[in-house]
């Protein structure tokens, strides 16, 4: 009874079947074996890769470094001299300073200390630039010495006010000379740039040097303020003197 019944069922079946190999079977193969698969007018071309972005033809390269004009070499003599010049004179001034001042309030000690060692350590940072870089050292260095030497006592012997008075009006001077040599040679980068001129690792060093420097001095002077340098009597007096004295200094050791 079953076998009528059986055979439209398996025509059926035949049927899908045959419909799902043509629907879903995968189209032939292509034919490798020919001969001619590398013939170039049968094999399709490609392009050369493009150049990387950053990367520059031989007429786009890098210009170097920009030798320092005449102008610019004389900057750079006259800033490190007159450093050098300043760094002394602060170590001076702390030299002469300390033992009055310690000697009337020891808590002062750790400071003072703190405050030397800074500038120490600036003076050794210059003396090896002027070596490195054959600059003359100012002829003013044992005036200088003297003058620094005794504005450090003297200062003292007025009392802690007028030694912090003293501190405040040098690194004032200080801080503000050191802004404008990093002005100067901030110039000379972006000029140099502008032009497609490499920057020496050495020249963004000097002035990075100069920013430190210029902060640890400005350091000096919050410090000062915060021990009654203000409180110096006549206050005004005192640091206009010692301001107008720092500047001439400048002036004498940028060219001397």
């Amino acid at each position: 009874m079953l076998r009528p019944a059986t055979r439209p069922a398996l025509a059926a079946t035949r049927q899908v079947r045959q419909c799902a190999a043509r629907f879903l079977s995968s189209p032939a193969a292509p034919d490798t074996s020919s001969s001619n698969i590398n013939d170039p007018s049968t094999t399709p071309k490609t392009n050369p890769p493009p150049p990387p972005p950053n990367s520059k033809s031989s007429n786009t390269a890098s210009k170097g470094k920009k030798p320092l004009t005449a102008e610019q070499r004389a900057f750079l003599s006259s800033a490190l001299r007159v450093n050098q010049a300043g760094e002394l004179a602060a170590t001076l001034i702390y030299t002469g300073q300390t033992p009055p001042l310690v000697n009337r309030d020891p808590s002062l000690r750790p400071l003072m200390k703190h405050m030397y060692d800074q500038e120490a350590a600036h003076l050794r940072t210059f003396n090896d630039l002027i070596y490195r870089h054959r600059v003359r050292p100012t002829a003013m260095y044992p005036i200088w010495s003297v003058m620094a030497s005794g504005l450090g006592w003297g200062t003292a012997m007025l009392g802690k006010e007028a030694a912090m008075a003293c501190t405040e009006a040098v690194e004032t001077e200080i801080g503000g000379h050191y802004n404008a040599q990093i002005r100067k040679l901030l110039e000379m980068v972006s000029e140099w740039e502008a032009e497609g001129y490499e920057v020496g690792a050495e020249f963004r060093d000097l002035i990075n040097t100069l920013r430190r420097i210029r902060d640890e001095e400005l350091e000096h002077l919050d410090h000062a303020v915060e021990h009654d340098a203000q409180k110096a009597e006549p206050h005004w007096l005192l640091t206009g003197v010692i301001r107008a004295g720092c500047r001439g200094a400048i002036w004498v050791s940028e060219r001397v």
